[in-house]
């Protein structure tokens, strides 16, 4: 259901339409609509709303944190001399999106979806950062009609010649395998000069994504990613422009790689994302510390078992998701870690142990505090992997270091 032009409901005033990048958004929650007309959730004034007020399970994502992660990005950026095309994958909020690009307009995103999204929000840089299929083409010119400067991605050489002879005024890059092995070509290969050649004048660049960042576990081997990634995404680019073609982009993306690169020479841009919210296992591999997780999932006890030292949460594995990357690190969080309301470390290293559908059930190896538990109990959850635990959600609650909701933001879902 849609409510009308407004991305975000604060305290108890929504904005007034405009033409700028706030426009045309949807706001809604599971159950029960924001209306940012009247500034409501469950009939409650946003003005007077604090945690305890919210249903569960639902997003709490604390501003304060957010803006600091995003600021220090920023400066990492601003040092190497690097445009900063934050990817909203994790994020996938309008709001968001406005404090991470501070001004600026040029965004990454995974779904056509999101660009759509994004571009109702006046969002006019868009690179869609996963190859896209022939039959997809048409949708993605529907926004370059709007105005929108697309910039698409392919691996392949087929796909490249399709995209060429759109008549719609795409951008594309060469996706470059820099060691993940996801996606892209190597850029040694002769299958680089054939997609470049295929794409003819649509040809902007190259991109990759050192996605093997994920399985260093120290600061050096992220250092030694991130150097072979730079290495891989500048050599196709030498060796296009030497081949006579232009390559005016060179983008590099993963937030591990961007926050411990030591240069990144020959880059055009960076393309990290879930350093917005930060999680436990990026945590664990040093990509951001345990004070720089701005988003947490609000739960409620809904049972309790003193003899087995456990209590049950209304958050399961869709709430959460089943993520369990932190089980190769050397601190298993389990499904999420348990914190009190307030987000404070209350019951050591509580940790949901199983996860069922709709049920949570966690446990600790010191005693629990039952007394602080009883049924209805508010807890916070520090999840596993921001980007899968956000997508269950439409909406963010918005905190700044306190229970106060000074914001409702929404989200967008889907393909």
């Amino acid at each position: 259901m849609l409510f009308g032009p407004a991305s975000q409901t604060e305290r108890g005033a929504a904005r007034a339409p405009d033409a700028g990048p706030s426009a045309n958004s949807d706001v809604r929650t599971f159950g029960s609509p924001i209306n940012p007309l009247t500034a409501t959730v469950y009939g409650m004034l946003i003005e007077s709303m604090r945690l305890d007020d919210l249903q569960t399970p639902c997003l709490v994502l604390d501003r304060i944190v957010l803006k600091r992660n995003l600021e220090s990005m920023r400066a990492i950026a601003r040092r190497h001399g690097v445009s900063l095309r934050p990817h909203l994958k994790t994020a996938k909020s309008a709001e968001v999106a406005r404090l991470a690009v501070d001004g600026a307009s040029a965004i990454t995103v995974s779904t056509l979806a999101e660009a759509e999204y994004f571009a109702r929000h006046g969002f006019r840089d868009i690179t869609l950062a996963v190859g896209i299929t022939p039959q997809k083409l048409g949708r993605a010119a529907a926004l370059v009609e709007t105005g929108v400067d697309l910039t698409v991605i392919t691996d392949d050489a087929s796909a490249a010649a399709d995209i060429a002879a759109h008549p719609a005024d795409f951008r594309a890059l060469v996706e470059i395998d820099s060691g993940d092995h996801r996606g892209g070509v190597l850029p040694a290969s002769n299958d680089l000069l054939d997609i470049a050649r295929a794409l003819k004048g649509k040809l902007g660049g190259v991109l990759t994504h050192g996605g093997h960042s994920y399985d260093c576990r120290t600061v050096e081997c992220a250092e030694q990613v991130a150097e072979e990634e730079r290495t891989a995404v500048v050599t196709a680019a030498e060796r296009l422009r030497a081949a006579g073609m232009s390559c005016d982009t060179v983008s590099v993306g993963s937030s591990p790689t961007v926050r411990h690169a030591k240069r990144l020479d020959g880059v055009t841009e960076v393309r990290p994302g879930v350093y917005m919210f930060g999680d436990l296992f990026q945590a664990e591999i040093q990509s951001c510390g345990p004070g720089d997780l701005a988003l947490t999932v609000l739960a409620s006890v809904i049972g309790r078992r003193p003899a087995e030292n456990c209590i049950i949460v209304d958050a399961g594995s869709l709430a959460l998701s089943k993520d369990r990357s932190t089980a190769v690190t050397d601190h298993d969080a389990g499904y999420g870690l348990i914190r009190d309301a307030a987000n404070r470390p209350a019951f050591g290293d509580c940790r949901i142990e199983r996860a069922y559908q709709e049920h949570g059930v966690a446990t600790a190896e010191q005693q629990l505090p039952f007394d602080l538990l009883p049924i209805g109990a508010k807890v916070r959850i520090s999840p596993n992997h921001a980007c899968l635990t956000a997508a269950a959600y439409d909406c963010y609650y918005v905190v700044e270091g306190g229970d106060e909701i000074v914001a409702v933001w929404d989200r967008i879902n889907g393909w």
